[in-house]
């Protein structure tokens, strides 16, 4: 048997390629163990620095039962491009894949959760300086559409908007995939909160 990163075991109880294309939950299996293992992955994507996997999922075998049995796992978007597997919905922050914490995901609910807004300087989250206003812009994307949410005399007020329209947007798309997506999933985002 051969540790795949030092520390994870794929016994061949399950294949990782048939012909020359690799398996759904092998390569699922693969990349989570990169995003925790691999440095010259985390100099690129810093966010993963700290993760782990549990004991089980380090089992190539486990994992890929694990896997038929989720909510999610055989889907595809519109697109046809399949479900995320994701670690910190149903735990934020969470830096640990197990079978407690993971769960698969549309794109869609992924993305909601991924947005970054990188170019805000000094501001809130969702809040930019608007030069040519001299005020403070609240702006939130909805389904891959920016959505400016007005403009504002201090940040404070820009960012009360803003965090209003973002737990309202993830309410909005819980009941959007309530009954496609895991239940715990559902029940996540009608409670979540900015930060």
């Amino acid at each position: 048997m051969k540790l795949i990163y030092g520390i994870a075991i794929n016994n061949g109880k399950y294949p990782a390629l048939i012909g020359n294309k690799t398996v759904k939950e092998y390569a699922l299996w693969k990349s989570m163990l990169q995003r925790c293992y691999c440095n010259k992955y985390q100099v690129k994507q810093p966010t993963y620095i700290g993760c782990s996997v549990s004991d089980n999922f380090k089992s190539y075998s486990y994992f890929y039962d694990w896997c038929q049995n989720q909510i999610g796992f055989f889907e595809r978007d519109t697109n046809g491009r399949d479900w995320h597997l994701d670690k910190d919905i149903l735990v934020r922050d969470n830096k640990v894949y197990s079978e407690d914490n993971c769960v698969f995901v549309p794109r869609e609910i992924n993305a909601f959760f991924n947005a970054k807004n990188n170019d805000r300087g000094e501001h809130p989250l969702g809040v930019s300086f608007n030069k040519k206003t001299g005020k403070y812009r609240a702006r939130c994307n909805r389904y891959g559409d920016s959505v400016c949410l007005g403009d504002f005399n201090c940040p404070e007020k820009a960012y009360t908007v803003y965090r209003k329209f973002k737990e309202n947007l993830c309410k909005e798309t819980a009941a959007k995939w309530r009954g496609q997506v895991d239940n715990r999933v559902y029940d996540a985002m009608m409670v979540w909160g900015v930060e």
